[in-house]
Formats: structure tokens, C-alpha cells, sequence
């Protein structure tokens, strides 16, 4: 539970931070190629833990923070194999060989950061291993068709990815229970840790850098454009934004890069701007100078509606997964129907309605780097006394999870 008052949360969370430091801590990543929201959330660990070392499947020197890349960083041998580091997609089947291969026999507690394998990682029975899950491995578990359905990927992958998807459901429920405690970044991602996993989880949501961005004082113009923040993939819900605003000649811009972007680049019209991934400086006025975020897809929790309500800016996005727990009637509109009527109603909803930037800017604080820092070392701190207290056994740490 977080304090009520600064004082006595700060000193709560010294104390925590106190206790853990005497600990031997490794943290496991899947991989480090770019600072998106599972970065950040990694960054955080690296303060509480400066002396941690970190270990991973690949690493591309000088693409996430300069408090990651400080410390001593071990890849696997995934790293050494041709074009390793560019293109370590090409040996997902080869992820779960290489995260089992770390030797994490040196520490107390391991903490995990999880989308894919990181926390497969095989510890020793009386180390505590606490994953921070941002999501089952989504492309084989609820996402499947959305990556490898029909036009979705070329012939290759939909010829292997039955066999793979079957062989990675088998591995990622198997290796599920070599995690003593799960943290999940969301409500949304507690209940999928349940369905999978079949185990319980603290939810944790996952920091803004709140204090980054700076709120807009007034309510943007009418022709002012729509604003979607998101890597271009197959369930992002992207296509769904540039069609309806086109429909309805709305404005709309872009930020974000990937796979998808040459076929929505070749399905825009004149009133879609995209932007590519932008420099923090860059993206803040991109929020400022926008009417609304649009997010038109499920996400596990989504950093971008945060960061737009910290900027002054409302949000309007399908009223599932992450956003149904950061957005409330007085920051933006959600909606039920993951559909173009749904998102087109719910546009216009929002165009009816006015927005108080400071009160957008109060909720996003609840959401801030200092929270998750505070709830996160409360949570591991509880989790050591637990564990330590029954001699490692990992059923001390049941009556963690309510």
C-alpha cells in the first residue's frame, strides 16, 4: 500500500531500498534494442538496484538509457550467431535454449521484466525469482491470428508458426512456474497471467515520466490533428484510426515506426502525417499541439494515454485492457466496440464535449515514475521478507497476492 503523505512514503521506500541492497540481484530482460515502456520500467530496477548486473538476449550498445547501459550487461549467445543483434527475431525458436542458458546461481533474487522469455530464466531453489509481466507472450497466445493470419506475414512464417506456437504455449505454462512471485503491469495482464499461467499477481502499473512532459493551459483548436503514439504492428489498431478519420476528413498524425508501416503509408490520404519515432522534445509538442490521443486497439496498459494526460491532452480508445484503468469520464471517452462505428462515435462523443488540461494532468501523476518506484520496492521488499522468513519456500509468498 502506498502512503498517504511524501514523507512518510519516501521514508517507507528508503527503508525498502535499504533492505534490498544487501542482496545479491540480477535483472533479465528479454532484450535491449530501444527504450519503449518495458525499458522504462527496466530503468527504474537499475536505480533501485545500481550494482545489479543484467542479462539478456541481445544488446545494441547505446539504444536504451545511460543507467542500463552502466552496468555490467550480459547477452547470450544469440548475440554471436550472424546478424544476431539486427535481426534476433530470426532465432525466436532458439529464445527459450538461450534464456535457460544464463548461470544466475551467484544471486539472491532475480527480477525479471517479461514480454516474451525473460522470465523462463533458471534460478537455484533458494533464490527468489520475482517477474515483472508486461504480458503472456501475446503473438502465441491471444494475438495469434492478428500476427500470422491470413496477409498478416509472408509463407514462411505462417507454414512454421503452428509448430513454433504450439512448441512456445508448451514452454512459456511449463516455464511459468519457476517464478516464486508475479507483478503484473495491469489489471488486464493479471487476468491473462491467471487464464495462462494459472498464477496470481500483484498489479504494479508500470511509470510515466510525468515530470517530462508539461500540460498544455488550454483546450486545442478544432482543427488541430489526432495523435496515435504507437510501434506500427498488426494489433495495434493503427489502420482502424487512419480510416475513420478519413472518413470524416479529420486530421490525424502518426508517431511510431514497424512492419506495417508501408501498407498504411499506401492506404493514407493527404490528411495523415507520419512522423516516424521522435525525439522526447519532439514528441512533447507532438502531444501538446494534438486535439486527442486516439487508441484504437486492446493494450496491455499503454504508456501513451499517460503521457497525453500528463500533457494536457484527453484520450479516446477502446475501453479494454490498460486504458479501461487509466482513463475516467473526466480524461476522455472509451468505448465497447472494437470496430470503425465504435471509434467513430466515440470521436465524435469527445467533439462534444470540453476537457480540463490541469485535471488531465492530476490523474497522469497517478501513474508517475515516483509511484511505481515506491510500489515496486514495497513489493520486493515484502516479497524477500516472506521468502527468507520460510527458509525459500515459495509457498511464503501466497499470502502476497490478495
Amino acid at each position: 500500500m502506498i502512503a498517504r503523505d511524501g514523507e512518510g512514503a519516501a521514508a517507507a521506500a528508503a527503508e525498502g531500498v535499504a533492505e534490498l541492497s544487501t542482496l545479491r540481484v540480477a535483472l533479465v530482460h528479454d532484450w535491449l534494442t530501444g527504450m519503449r515502456g518495458g525499458e522504462k520500467c527496466l530503468d527504474v530496477l537499475a536505480e533501485i538496484f545500481p550494482r545489479a548486473d543484467l542479462y539478456t538476449l541481445v544488446h545494441r550498445k547505446g539504444t536504451v538509457s545511460p543507467r542500463i547501459e552502466a552496468r555490467r550487461v550480459v547477452e547470450s549467445w544469440i548475440a554471436r550467431w550472424p546478424a544476431g543483434r539486427s535481426h534476433y527475431r530470426w532465432y525466436a525458436p532458439f529464445y527459450p535454449l538461450a534464456i535457460e542458458s544464463f548461470d544466475l546461481g551467484a544471486y539472491d533474487l532475480v527480477v525479471s521484466t517479461s514480454h516474451c522469455v525473460a522470465k523462463g530464466a533458471v534460478t537455484r531453489a533458494d533464490t527468489l525469482h520475482v517477474c515483472y509481466c508486461f504480458t503472456p507472450v501475446r503473438y502465441f497466445w491471444d494475438l495469434y491470428p492478428e500476427y500470422f493470419g491470413p496477409g498478416r506475414s509472408g509463407w514462411l512464417a505462417r507454414s512454421t508458426a503452428p509448430l513454433l506456437a504450439h512448441y512456445y504455449r508448451l514452454w512459456d505454462r511449463v516455464s511459468a512456474d519457476r517464478v516464486d512471485l508475479f507483478l503484473a503491469d495491469s489489471a488486464h495482464v493479471r487476468d491473462r497471467i491467471a487464464k495462462h499461467y494459472r498464477r496470481p499477481s500483484l498489479v504494479i502499473h508500470p511509470p510515466t515520466d510525468t515530470e517530462a512532459f508539461s500540460p498544455a493551459t488550454a483546450a486545442a483548436p478544432a482543427d488541430a490533428p489526432y495523435l496515435v503514439v504507437s510501434a506500427l504492428v498488426p494489433y495495434k489498431g493503427v489502420e482502424r484510426a487512419i480510416r475513420v478519420c478519413a472518413a470524416r476528413g479529420r486530421r490525424l498524425r502518426i508517431v511510431g515506426t514497424g512492419p506495417e508501416e508501408g501498407r498504411l503509408r499506401a492506404m493514407a490520404g493527404s490528411g495523415v502525417q507520419f512522423d516516424g519515432w521522435l525525439s522526447e522534445e519532439a514528441l512533447r509538442d507532438a502531444y501538446r499541439t494534438s486535439r486527442a490521443l486516439i487508441q484504437a486497439h486492446e493494450e496491455d496498459f499503454g504508456i501513451a494515454p499517460v503521457e497525453a494526460l500528463a500533457s494536457g491532452r484527453p484520450v479516446v480508445a477502446l475501453g479494454k485492457g490498460g486504458a479501461a484503468e487509466v482513463v475516467t469520464p473526466e480524461c476522455g471517452v472509451l468505448y465497447e466496440q472494437p470496430t470503425d462505428a465504435g471509434l467513430d462515435a466515440a470521436l465524435r462523443e469527445f467533439e462534444s464535449r470540453s476537457f480540463d488540461p490541469a485535471a488531465l494532468r492530476r490523474r497522469a501523476m497517478e501513474f508517475s515514475r515516483e509511484a511505481y518506484r515506491e510500489r515496486m520496492v514495497g513489493a520486493l521488499s515484502r516479497a524477500w521478507r516472506a521468502f527468507a522468513s520460510r527458509g525459500g519456500r515459495p509457498d511464503a509468498l501466497d499470502r502476497l497476492v490478495p
